[in-house]
C-alpha cells in the first residue's frame, strides 16, 4: 500500500490532469464552433473583424506615439527604392546629349567621344549600389514601425508605455495567436491531404468534380483563418471562368490560399519536395493540377501541351498561373513568361496587393524554407490584402505572345499600384543573359550610326 502522502499526491495529480484535459476539450470545441465551422461554410461570426479593429487602433496609437516622441526617427518613405540613387528618367540618347554639350565636336567624322564612357560608368555604379532587380527580393520598406521585430525597423525603445505594448504584443502573437493559428493551419492541411486523397479514388463523374472543389475551398478557408487573413475581393463579376487561364502577380505561396478562398482552380507550378511536395501529390489525385520541373526543358513542352488540352475542355476548372515564376516583394510586377500566353486561351488577370503594415507576406525563398516562412506568418499580426479581378483579355490581331504578356502585366501593375518592370525574376537565381548586354550595345551603336548619318547630311548641305 502507498503511504498516505503519496496517495494524496497521486490523487491531486490526477485531478490536475483531468482539469487540463477538460480545458483542452473546451478549447478544441470553441475552435471548431467559432472558427472552423464558419470557415468551412464561408461566413464569419465577427471575431476576426473585432480583432482587426483593435489591431488598427493599436497601430495608429503606436504610430502617433512614435511621431510625437521622436519625429526624426520616421525617415522611411513609402517608396519601392531606398533613395540612395536619384535616377534620370531620360533615354540613352537624351542623357548622352546632355553629357556632350560641354565638350567640343570631334574634328573628324563620327559622333563617338571618350566622354561617352562616363555615362556607362555612372549607370554601372548606380546598379552596383542600387539595382532594380536585387531590391525586389528583400522585404518592402515600411513607413513606420509596426511593433513587429521582423521588419526593416527592429525593436526601438521610444518610451516605457510603447515598450509595454510591444511586450504585450509579443505575448499575444507567440503565446495565444501562434498556437491557435498553427492548430488551424495543421487541421486545414491534414484535411486537404486526406480529403483530396479520398476524392481521388472516386470515378471521374460530376460528383468527383463537385467534391474536389468543395474540399479544396473548405480547406483553404480553414488555412486562411489560420493566418488571420482579411481579404477584400473587388469586381467579382470578372472572376475567372472554366476553360480559361487566371494569371496573377506573385508575392507568396499563400497567394494560392488567398485566391482559392473565393473559388477553385487547377494549378500549374514547379514541383517541390518536403511538405509542399506532399500537398502537391495529394491535390493532383483529386484535380488535374500540372506540376513541372523548372530545369527540364522537355517537361516545359509537355506542360504547354497539357495546358492546351486543359483549356480546350470548357468543363475543367480555370488554370491558375503565376507567370513571374518567382516571388516578388509586393512592390512590383516583373517580366511574365510567355508560355501561358502562347496557347490562345482567354486570360483572366488578377492583381494582389498585401498591406505590409500587418505583416510581411513576401517569401524570400533564398533565405527561408517553407516551414520557417509559415512560422513567420503565424507570428505576424495578420495577413491583409486586396484582390482585384480584371476584365478578361484576349490576344489581339498582330500581337505576339510577348506583347500580350506585357499588356496583361501592365494592367495588373496599374490596378494593384505596383511598379511595372521589364526585368526577368529569374535573375534572382541566374546571371544576366548576354542578350541584355548586346541590347545595350546595339542601342548605342545604332545611335552613333544615325548621328553620323545626320552629320554627313549636314556637311553635304
Amino acid at each position: 500500500m502507498f503511504p498516505q502522502g503519496n496517495r494524496e499526491s497521486c490523487v491531486s495529480m490526477e485531478a490536475f490532469w483531468a482539469v487540463v484535459l477538460a480545458g483542452l476539450k473546451v478549447w478544441v470545441y470553441l475552435i471548431v464552433a467559432l472558427l472552423m465551422v464558419p470557415a468551412m461554410f464561408g461566413f464569419s461570426l465577427g471575431i476576426s473583424e473585432l480583432y482587426m479593429k483593435i489591431l488598427i487602433k493599436t497601430l495608429k496609437w503606436a504610430t502617433l506615439r512614435i511621431q510625437t516622441v521622436s519625429r526624426e526617427q520616421q525617415v522611411l518613405k513609402s517608396s519601392s527604392s531606398n533613395g540612395l540613387i536619384q535616377r534620370d528618367e531620360g533615354t540613352m540618347e537624351t542623357e548622352l546629349g546632355e553629357l556632350r554639350r560641354s565638350r567640343p565636336k570631334p574634328p573628324v567624322g563620327g559622333d563617338f567621344s571618350l566622354s561617352d564612357c562616363f555615362y556607362f560608368y555612372r549607370r554601372g555604379i548606380e546598379d552596383i549600389v542600387e539595382d532594380e532587380v536585387t531590391q525586389r527580393f528583400s522585404s518592402e520598406e515600411l513607413v513606420s514601425w509596426n511593433l513587429l521585430t521582423r521588419t526593416n525597423n527592429d525593436f526601438q525603445y521610444i518610451n516605457a508605455k510603447l515598450t509595454l505594448v510591444w511586450g504585450l504584443g509579443v505575448f499575444v502573437r507567440y503565446c495565444i495567436l501562434a498556437p491557435l493559428r498553427i492548430m488551424l493551419a495543421s487541421i486545414g492541411l491534414i484535411w486537404l491531404v486526406i480529403g483530396t486523397t479520398a476524392v481521388g479514388f472516386l470515378p471521374n463523374w460530376r460528383l468527383k468534380s463537385w467534391l474536389s472543389e468543395w474540399v479544396h475551398v473548405m480547406c483553404y478557408r480553414i488555412c486562411a483563418r489560420g493566418l488571420s487573413a482579411t481579404i477584400h475581393y473587388h469586381n467579382k463579376e470578372n472572376r475567372p471562368r472554366k476553360g480559361g487561364i487566371c494569371v496573377a502577380n506573385h508575392t507568396s505561396p499563400i497567394d494560392v490560399v488567398i485566391l482559392c478562398n473565393d473559388g477553385c482552380y487547377a494549378m500549374v507550378g514547379q514541383s517541390h519536395g518536403g511538405l509542399m511536395g506532399v500537398l502537391q501529390r495529394a491535390m493532383a489525385r483529386a484535380c488535374p493540377h500540372i506540376w513541372f520541373e523548372r530545369a527540364d526543358i522537355k517537361d516545359r513542352h509537355l506542360v504547354a501541351k497539357r495546358l492546351k488540352d486543359h483549356v480546350t475542355d470548357k468543363t475543367k476548372l480555370p488554370i491558375l498561373i503565376f507567370p513571374e515564376g518567382t516571388c516578388i516583394n509586393n512592390t512590383s510586377v516583373m517580366m511574365f513568361k510567355k508560355g501561358s500566353f502562347e496557347i490562345g486561351a482567354t486570360i483572366y488577370p488578377v492583381a494582389i496587393k498585401y498591406d505590409p503594415q500587418f505583416g510581411d507576406a513576401f517569401w524570400n525563398s533564398a533565405k527561408y524554407n517553407m516551414v520557417s516562412y509559415l512560422l513567420r506568418m503565424m507570428t505576424s499580426w495578420a495577413i491583409v490584402c486586396d484582390v482585384w479581378y480584371l476584365p478578361a483579355m484576349h490576344q489581339q490581331e498582330g500581337e505576339d505572345a510577348v506583347q500580350f504578356a506585357n499588356r496583361v502585366k501592365a494592367a495588373i501593375a496599374h490596378q494593384g499600384g505596383l511598379l511595372d518592370l521589364c526585368w526577368d525574376g529569374g535573375l534572382k537565381r541566374a546571371k544576366v543573359k548576354d542578350t541584355y548586354k548586346e541590347q545595350q550595345q546595339r542601342m548605342y551603336s545604332s545611335m552613333l550610326v544615325s548621328a553620323e548619318g545626320h552629320s554627313s547630311c549636314g556637311n553635304s548641305d
